[in-house]
């Protein structure tokens, strides 16, 4: 295989639009059947899940946006819509008052094991179960190491 070649070969180009299609077409079913079951779009249902895992179910919220891959203005206009639908409370870092808290709420976390079961299910449908043992451990490694590299461009290395 020619690295230094401009274009992808065939190989790489089957895989990149395989990939392509997962990167697009996935978030937009798991949306479909969040938003039909549960008034909730896969980044709300994120945010709550990255939320229900933080000691005390809190976290600021430049990490929170940072774990969600998500920009501070997006994270604080869902952040408003959670506050106003109790799922989620506000209030400055008392460690430091540049930062802002939020904490999951006995309804936002609620809301979140009530929209779990049709998410998992929808989850394991189109990715786990088409593919055997050996080759979610093989997407598994093969996923970690790209997403590694992802993680290390976006942060300038």
């Amino acid at each position: 295989m020619d690295t230094h070649s401009p274009w992808l070969d065939d190989e790489q180009q089957d895989l990149w639009q395989a990939l392509l299609t997962v990167v697009i077409a996935l978030p937009a079913a798991l949306d479909r059947q969040l938003q039909k079951d549960a008034g909730i779009s896969n980044f709300e249902y994120g945010v709550l899940a990255r939320l229900s895992t933080a000691e005390q179910a809190t976290m600021r919220l430049s990490d929170l946006a940072r774990m969600c891959d998500s920009t501070q203005p997006r994270l604080s206009k869902v952040m408003d819509r959670f506050e106003a639908r109790d799922w989620v409370t506000r209030r400055p870092d008392p460690d430091d008052g540049r930062y802002t808290l939020a904490t999951l709420t006995d309804t936002g976390r609620h809301k979140l094991i009530e929209s779990a079961p049709g998410h998992v299910e929808q989850v394991k449908r189109l990715v786990f179960d088409p593919l055997s043992a050996a080759q979610r451990r093989h997407l598994g490694a093969a996923l970690s190491r790209i997403a590694t590299t992802v993680r290390q461009d976006g942060e300038g290395r």
